[in-house]
This record gives structure tokens, C-alpha cells and sequence, in this order.
């Protein structure tokens, strides 16, 4: 009798790809260089990509240049603000004797619990509208809806009346909870529940599931893309917010950006280094937080665009 035949190694035994020397990534960049050949525009638009970053760049670059010069520079023109000298005695001046890191940490601190209580507010909200029966439901989701059509400024009396006699003004907590109401994010949130499949919360529930954990183990787990997308609006919302901070904030100490730059500013009218180093300051906590998170903030834009 012949001898039986061998089983094969499964762990041996290398995918026919890898042995072809090509795998998924070499596919993906074979793919993506065919369709550049085919694309006879592929050069154009590179160009026209290329133009408009540089666009959009040349003013950082230019406020950098011009943050970098003596105090009290003055050109005729504008090459001049790209060649020697520079300095940066402007940075250590306006660190040791303005408060711009103070409102920039205010700035911070303001936008990133705004975001966070945000984020625990709608989500709540926004759970209880999709999957439970109450009454009046129909009515608080149109509620919601309308809340949209307001503009901000609209309110600003009321919220300063109702902020004074809660004596919230000129303070953190008078910067932060009014901010904490966003009929966007319950709105996004609610169309994301309804979409998730309604058998997988009844068989949650008849494995005894309340609906706190079904809105915990379940429901946020899934909602991890509108939840950063209501994030990132959240903070960036909060982070350039004006008019609120300007009203309701006294003291120089609990300025925000958007209010303490430009009461810097108007001491300086007439210079463009002092002011544009201030302003350079303040950007690069931006630039920084983009950098890091631009990956999440270019699928926030996306994802709000798309419908479920």
C-alpha cells in the first residue's frame, strides 16, 4: 500500500499574492498609478491643487515673516518682509508682558469641557428621542428642529438676563453652560440611532439589557463617527466664539482668544509686528491641534454630508 499523502501545513503555506511578490498594498499602488494614466487632467489638477495650497499657506508664512522683525518695522514694500533681519525678542515681549497664554489656556480649557459636556448632553437627548416611547416626543424632536432657525444673536438678551441672575457673568461656568446646547448635535445623533437596526437592541433587551447599557455597550460604540464629528464642530465652535465671551467676561484675566486679541490689537493700530506675533501665538495651538487630529476632522466634514 502507497503511503498516505501529507497534510499540508496550513501555517506554511504563504498567500499566493505574497509569493507573487505583490500584496494588497503594491495592488492598491499598481490601481491608483493606473488611474493617474488614464486621467489625462491628472497634471492639471495636481497643478491647480498645488496653487491653491500655496494660496491658502502664503499668509501663515507671511505672518511668521512678519512676527520675526524688530518692533517698529516698517517696509516699502512688501519683499521686505521676507529678508533679514529677524528676531524673536517680539515672542519673549509679548509671553512676558501680555496674558496671551493665559487666554490662550482660557480659550482651551472653555472649548474642551464645552465639547465634552456637549457630547454627554445630545447624546442623552438625542437616545432617548430615537429609541424610547414617551409622550410628546414627536413635539421636543420639532423642538429641536426649530432651535435651528433661531439665530444666536436673538437670544443674547434673555441668556444675559437669566446668566446675571444665576451669577454666571464673568465667570467659567457663565462661558461654558450656556454653550452646552446644541440642537445640531442632537439632530445628527438621533438620525445615526435610527439607523442602527432595531433587532439588535430587542435582543439586547431580552438578554436584560436596560437602556443604560443598551445606550453605553450599544449605542455609543456605533456613534463613535458623529460623535467626533459633533466634537470637532463643538470645539471649534467654541474655540473662535466671540460675542458670548465678549458680553458676559469682565476681567482681563478670563478673556478668551477671540476676545483678548483684539483688545490687544487696538493698542497697536498702526504696527504690524507686535500685533502679527500676538496672532502667530495664539495660531499655533490650531495648527498643532490640526495637525495631530486632521485625519479625524476631514472625516467630521465628511461624515456630516452624508445621510444615516
Amino acid at each position: 500500500m502507497g503511503q498516505p499523502n501529507p497534510i499540508p501545513n496550513i501555517a506554511e503555506q504563504k498567500p499566493v499574492e505574497k509569493r507573487n511578490g505583490e500584496g494588497p498594498k503594491s495592488k492598491k499602488k499598481r490601481s491608483a498609478a493606473l488611474n493617474r494614466s488614464r486621467d489625462p487632467f491628472h497634471p492639471v489638477k495636481v497643478t491647480v491643487a498645488i496653487a491653491v495650497s500655496v494660496l491658502f499657506i502664503l499668509p501663515i508664512i507671511w505672518m511668521i515673516f512678519v512676527s520675526l522683525k524688530p518692533d517698529g518695522y516698517s517696509t516699502t514694500s512688501p519683499i521686505e518682509w521676507f529678508l533679514p533681519p529677524f528676531t524673536f525678542s517680539n515672542y519673549t515681549n509679548i509671553i512676558s508682558d501680555t496674558l496671551i497664554l493665559r487666554w490662550t489656556f482660557n480659550s482651551f480649557i472653555v472649548a474642551l469641557i464645552t465639547t465634552i459636556l456637549t457630547l454627554i448632553v445630545t447624546s442623552l437627548a438625542s437616545f432617548a428621542i430615537s429609541q424610547m416611547k414617551f409622550r410628546f416626543k414627536r413635539t421636543i424632536f420639532i423642538f429641536f428642529l426649530v432651535g435651528l432657525m433661531i439665530p444666536g444673536e436673538a437670544t443674547i438678551i434673555p441668556l444675559y438676563e437669566t446668566a446675571k441672575s444665576l451669577n454666571l457673568i464673568d465667570s467659567y461656568a457663565g462661558l461654558i453652560l450656556p454653550m452646552i446646547a446644541s440642537p445640531l448635535g442632537v439632530i445628527i445623533l438621533k438620525s445615526f440611532f435610527d439607523g442602527i437596526p432595531k433587532e439588535l437592541f430587542e435582543s439586547a433587551k431580552m438578554d436584560g439589557c436596560s437602556n443604560i447599557k443598551l445606550f453605553y455597550k450599544i449605542a455609543l460604540p456605533l456613534a463613535k463617527p458623529a460623535l467626533a464629528a459633533i466634537a470637532i464642530f463643538t470645539f471649534i465652535g467654541s474655540w473662535n466664539n466671540f460675542l458670548w465671551p465678549y458680553l458676559s467676561i469682565l476681567s482681563e484675566e478670563l478673556y478668551t482668544l477671540p476676545v483678548g486679541l483684539p483688545v490687544f490689537n487696538s493698542s497697536y493700530s498702526q504696527a504690524y509686528v507686535l500685533p502679527m506675533t500676538a496672532n502667530a501665538i495664539a495660531s499655533i495651538p490650531v495648527i498643532i491641534v490640526f495637525l495631530i487630529f486632521q485625519k479625524q476632522i476631514i472625516k467630521g466634514i465628511s461624515f456630516t454630508g452624508l445621510k444615516g
